[in-house]
């Protein structure tokens, strides 16, 4: 148990370090990037699928905190979601069997974001108005001055400047830590004692075995996504159950999108809902066709 304690610190350390850094740069050009997404919205689901293609759990991170503060549009952060990968594609890359696998997961992942990436937006019509309109409403002024998306206020003095640039990404960036070491150590207890039989029902459930991978997928630890693509480079798990499950996987940024209170909550839940029907779609698809 104390290993498991101690790679569940190390790992809620590094989501810590390269939140607090997001949100560190952030507070100094938020106002340009609300502008400039703002001003390309056709371009948002292209730029998530895009994104959300490097190796890198800390990019669903960066987009929930951008989805939240309302600089990204519905379809925008469930295409990055969808297209998001952990530690999966090295594991596939680096073993010469999985290779064309490897490259045909990138290529139906970002497929996959496109297409539902742009669906969702025409029917989340009003998300992505809000977006167009959120630099606007998002950093206007009120009787204190200048507002900030958070609802704290920024200014040029000191005291503004030490909130706005130290005191707020440090705020946010410790109550992401928080909740990524409690699910990190439990998902590491979790495969401490029962990965055999879970390893087993994976591999004898096959018509289940998407469903199945989804929900391994959803959990927001890189070891879900190494554990999936391992019994797949293994021949125990099919293909469209890898599509499934690592097109859930979207890291911590689905705890980060459901943290901040009760509103933010009933905003994620749409886009968790979407982002399942969306991966047993596509994995159920291919689970048939190869």
């Amino acid at each position: 148990m104390v290993h498991v304690l101690l790679h569940s610190l190390e790992e809620a350390f590094g989501v810590f370090a390269l939140a607090f850094l997001f949100y560190f740069l952030l507070s100094f050009v938020e106002t340009r990037i609300s502008s400039f997404l703002s001003s390309s919205k056709r371009l948002g689901p292209a730029a998530g699928a895009l994104l959300g293609v490097v190796p890198q759990c800390g990019i669903s991170v960066v987009g929930a905190g951008l989805y939240k503060k309302g600089h990204l549009s519905f379809g925008t952060i469930l295409a990055l979601f969808i297209s998001c990968n952990d530690e999966a594609l090295p594991i596939l890359f680096s073993n010469q069997e999985t290779l064309p696998q490897a490259f045909m997961l990138v290529g139906i992942k970002i497929a996959g974001a496109l297409v539902f990436g742009y669906l969702f937006d025409l029917i989340f019509s009003r998300s992505k108005k809000e977006a167009i309109h959120h630099h606007e409403h998002c950093h206007g002024e009120d009787e204190k001055g200048l507002r900030g998306c958070c609802g704290h206020h920024v200014g040029e003095e000191e005291d503004d400047a030490l909130h706005t640039h130290l005191l707020h990404p440090l705020f946010h960036s410790l109550r992401i830590f928080l909740l990524s070491f409690i699910v990190f150590f439990l998902f590491g207890l979790l495969m401490e004692y029962f990965e055999g039989p879970i390893t087993s029902f994976l591999t004898e459930s096959y018509w289940l075995s998407p469903l199945l991978a989804l929900i391994i997928g959803l959990v927001p630890n890189c070891a879900s996504s190494v554990l999936l693509s391992s019994l797949f480079a293994s021949g125990a798990l099919p293909f469209g159950a890898l599509v499934a499950g690592l097109s859930a996987n979207a890291g911590l940024g689905m705890v980060v999108l459901f943290t901040g209170g009760k509103k933010n909550a009933l905003r994620a839940l749409p886009v968790l809902g979407a982002l399942l029907v969306c991966s047993l779609v596509l994995g159920y698809l291919f689970l048939l066709v190869l």
